[in-house]
């Protein structure tokens, strides 16, 4: 799926890894039929703000085949993928995208800008559920390993 939806099998490679490392905590899949047409991962990260870990996870890869984009797959697959986050109790959730395009599902630059990462700039964002949560002046987020060997 990841293949034919982007341009490298970069993406391919990461759910790869993320599978045989044991940490993928949610795929969802788009199917038209019996044709899967989307797909969005989402995988465990370490979050620290000021001293206090919580749970989150990373979205990606998420991806659509090129002939289904514009119909509304991805946004779907986001919003199941963030209703799941919130229903399970997770703190956040980072992204690394368009910062227009995630806008209207919640995710801020502002909001990760806090949290060290090797993804840190302005598609680096996050989403906060939690309400007492409150942002840290220093944080780091670390993603899951296999994300480590495509850095760079």
């Amino acid at each position: 799926m990841h293949e034919a939806a982007f341009e490298t099998d970069l993406e391919a490679r990461l759910v790869r890894r993320l599978r045989s490392d044991g940490d993928i905590l949610l795929s969802l899949i788009a199917f038209d039929g019996d044709e899967p047409v989307g797909n969005v991962i989402l995988s465990p990260m370490q979050v620290e703000g000021d001293g206090r870990f919580v749970e989150a996870a990373a979205v990606g890869p998420i991806g659509v085949l090129p002939t289904r984009r514009g119909e509304g797959i991805g946004s779907a697959l986001m919003r199941e993928a963030v209703d799941w986050a919130r229903t399970e109790g997770l703190t956040a959730m980072f992204l690394l995208g368009d910062p227009e395009y995630y806008r209207r599902f919640g995710f801020r630059a502002e909001t990760a800008a806090p949290f060290a990462s090797p993804y840190a700039g302005p598609y680096f964002q996050a989403l906060i559920f939690d309400d007492l949560f409150v942002l840290p002046k220093t944080g780091k987020a670390d993603y899951a390993r296999a994300f480590a060997a495509f850095e760079g």
